[in-house]
């Protein structure tokens, strides 16, 4: 089974640049998820009739969203991440903005997460740290009391040194705070697999960009996409890899390949 995971900074343009579809058409994805779709059903027409399309999109238009295309069909799905409710009063509500999608197959859950940026000047950090991360662990803890976890997204961390073009300039830039790589390695020491880096211990490759600075060509990035699996998973465990090639996103794919 092949699962892919694409930040595509808005489904219509990437439909309209015909780079979902040559996509697709290469790698055949039994299951993909999509963050920042930037629409909602409808508004980004793609003939797949072999995917059934499950979507997660924002209440404000063209802005985040997730959605999921699976050519197995879910047991279950929802749109749920359980939060305390002071912190969505003080820094906005990430709900709305559709941001996780959980389908539930035979072996395993799949959470599809857009993990919210801490902005510029960072003020979104503590939304982050205090409501986000613990929020997100404690749900994937929940999941996994049933079966195990297969979560994947835009994580807008960069975890470890190697995971950023240039570490030293960025220690405190938004998606490389020490509270942001915290999240992520709470997620680790919950026991939960970074599947890319489990594989590629010392593999320096990235998955995002910035448009400044011809940052793509001269490979300036980070590695913010993410999949991770439970400890449970890790024998199925066949593939993580990225596709820097892929063109169309200021991401690029992700995937993992699971043997069951």
């Amino acid at each position: 089974m092949k699962i892919f995971s694409w930040n595509v900074n808005g489904l219509r343009a990437v439909i309209n640049k015909g780079a979902l579809q040559k996509f697709i058409s290469d790698e055949n994805p039994d299951i993909l998820c999509l963050q920042e779709t930037k629409a909602k059903p409808g508004q980004a027409e793609i003939d797949l009739p072999e995917y059934e399309e499950l979507w997660n999109s924002a209440e404000r238009p063209g802005y985040s969203g997730t959605a999921i295309f699976t050519k197995i069909k879910p047991i279950s799905v929802n749109n749920i991440l359980p939060t305390g409710q002071d912190f969505a009063d003080q820094f906005g509500d990430p709900l709305t903005e559709g941001r996780v999608l959980t389908a539930e197959f035979e072996n395993f859950y799949l959470v599809n997460i857009y993990t919210p940026n801490s902005k510029n000047a960072l003020e979104r950090l503590n939304l982050r740290e205090k409501m986000w991360d613990p929020a997100v662990l404690e749900y994937l803890k929940q999941l996994e009391e049933k079966k195990p976890v297969v979560i994947c997204g835009d994580f807008n961390a960069a975890h470890e040194e190697i995971d950023i073009a240039r570490p030293k300039t960025n220690h405190h830039s938004a998606g490389f705070t020490d509270e942001e790589r915290q999240g992520i390695t709470n997620l680790i020491k919950a026991g939960f697999i970074d599947t890319f880096r489990f594989l590629n211990p010392n593999s320096v490759r990235y998955t995002w960009w910035s448009h400044w600075g011809h940052a793509r060509e001269n490979n300036v990035g980070w590695r913010i996409d993410y999949f991770f699996i439970s400890k449970l998973l890790e024998k199925k465990l066949k593939s993580a890899e990225i596709y820097e090639d892929v063109m169309g996103s200021d991401h690029c794919p992700v995937s993992i390949e699971l043997e069951f």
